[in-house]
């Protein structure tokens, strides 16, 4: 008995819902069977399941495609959220970026080199603090950034990075730090 004047209270809600226009029913997905008992109510049918394909399709709108070209000249084409930084993007899919500093503008060991002007034409232009730190880094070209600063956003989707042959940091030569 419960559990039907809870159905109950939950079609009026979703009926007034409608009506006030916060909610559209999704009838063209779902098909047209329903019930003698949810007809009685007037229950229109809604669906999930367009929703969350949509949701799969705005989820790979919201990445952007990065390749990064190791010193090897093997290269790793990545997904990476908006939002997201290239050193972070680096970390999770275990590409060797080192980020000593882990992002805060202290070192150059996350120096990548972008290989397309025209993407880096696209980038914010980097802050004095990113300039001096690049300064130090080792190989440093016309197109160099620091990996913490590029950040991902649909202008640069299809941007390729590539990592410089040595950091300069304090470690032991053939060392591999873990990110943090």
């Amino acid at each position: 008995m419960f559990i039907s004047k809870f159905s109950r209270l939950g079609a009026h809600a979703i009926k007034d819902l409608v009506k006030a226009r916060s909610i559209t029913p999704r009838t063209s997905y779902v098909p047209a069977v329903q019930n003698s008992y949810s007809q009685a109510l007037g229950h229109k049918s809604f669906c999930t399941t367009a929703e969350k394909v949509s949701e799969e399709v705005n989820e790979e709108k919201q990445n952007v495609s990065v390749t990064f070209v190791d010193k090897d000249g093997e290269e790793k084409n990545i997904k990476v959220p908006f939002g997201m930084s290239m050193l972070e993007a680096a970390h999770e899919n275990d590409i060797e970026l080192e980020g000593a500093c882990e992002g805060s503008l202290a070192c150059s060991t996350c120096h990548v080199i972008v290989m397309d002007v025209d993407y880096y034409n696209k980038l914010e232009d980097p802050a004095d603090e990113e300039n001096d730190m690049l300064d130090l880094a080792f190989g440093l070209s016309e197109t160099s950034r620091l990996g913490c600063q590029i950040i991902a956003k649909p202008e640069i989707n299809g941007i390729r990075l590539a990592l410089p042959v040595a950091t300069r940091n304090f470690a032991v030569d053939g060392y591999k730090p873990k990110p943090h």
